[in-house]
């Protein structure tokens, strides 16, 4: 019989597992706030289909966990220019499984686990790492599978420039059926055209737009902490910027000022750390439930 889970003890553990995210994350510096969009996004998704506030931040917390096995993707593959090879792609698509693995026996592993392996899988049957189909593939998986994709096409990485809003919505009306679930697909289409995705798409954080690198390419992420004057730093060129107030938003000025060590070393935002836990730990198991009350719904 598994120990019961304090509240307490449930903070902790749902700390470790942000924590593991946020250093996955910090390996690409093209990805800045990818995994809070992605979390957002599927919170989203799963209020405008009907789930309850557990299920929703059960998806959200997927959402932000979804990546964990690319902690095993050499950084040569991960941050590539160009397309991958057939043997690249092969690596590349080993990070559901492995992520899987780095979960195995978590306490809280239930919670992510069909994010984490299922969100490359598509209802045509043709994605990894099983080659699920349709009802096959779980309702997290499908949510998270969307919001990964979109995030990923909104988004700008080192071999193109990312898409606009309607040339993404595009992309998924053209899958629909193949690639993504005809009716989560519809609510999300019908999030983005609304407006309701317009405050996370393009920002590292709620209020913080995300900003590129105009020396080399990649996102230089800015935090609620960060105030006009504070120095910032590119962790790809190693460039320095100083932040600034531009109506009322943050933004860059580039200094000329290299980094040291410490400036470009990774760092986890304990502030957007703390603001999660707080969002999610009303709604996760304590006290010995195992959660499964509003998984079920989720995994249908």
């Amino acid at each position: 019989m598994k120990p019961s889970l304090t509240k307490a003890h449930t903070q902790d553990l749902l700390h470790t597992l942000y924590s593991m995210a946020f250093l996955v994350e910090a390996r690409d510096p093209y990805t800045g706030g990818h995994l809070w969009r992605v979390s957002q996004f599927s919170n989203r998704l799963a209020l405008a289909c009907g789930f309850t506030k557990q299920q929703a931040v059960t998806a959200g917390l997927g959402g932000f966990m979804h990546d964990l096995g690319k902690v095993g993707v050499p950084d040569s593959i991960l941050n590539s220019k160009g397309k991958l090879s057939a043997a690249e792609y092969a690596v590349m698509k080993t990070h559901p499984d492995l992520g899987a693995q780095v979960l195995q026996g978590h306490p809280l592993a239930p919670l992510a686990m069909d994010a984490v392996r299922g969100h490359h899988e598509r209802i045509d049957g043709l994605g990894y790492p099983a080659g699920l189909t349709g009802f096959s593939i779980t309702n997290t998986a499908k949510i998270v599978s969307l919001a990964d994709a979109f995030d990923a096409m909104t988004s700008t990485r080192p071999y193109r420039k990312g898409m606009a809003l309607e040339a993404a919505v595009e992309q998924l009306v053209l899958n629909l059926d193949t690639q993504f679930d005809r009716t989560y697909g519809l609510n999300f289409i019908a999030l983005a055209k609304a407006g309701e995705l317009d405050d996370i798409i393009g920002h590292s954080d709620a209020g913080i737009p995300m900003h590129n690198c105009p020396m080399c390419g990649p996102v230089v992420v800015l935090h609620k902490h960060h105030k006009p004057g504070d120095a910032v730093h590119c962790r790809a060129c190693g460039n320095g910027f100083s932040v600034q107030n531009q109506h009322g938003e943050l933004a860059l000025e580039a200094t000329g000022k290299p980094g040291t060590a410490h400036d470009l070393q990774s760092n986890i935002d304990h502030d957007l750390l703390e603001r999660l836990l707080e969002e999610a730990l009303p709604h996760l198991p304590v006290n010995g439930d195992s959660g499964k009350s509003w998984l079920q719904r989720l995994r249908r």
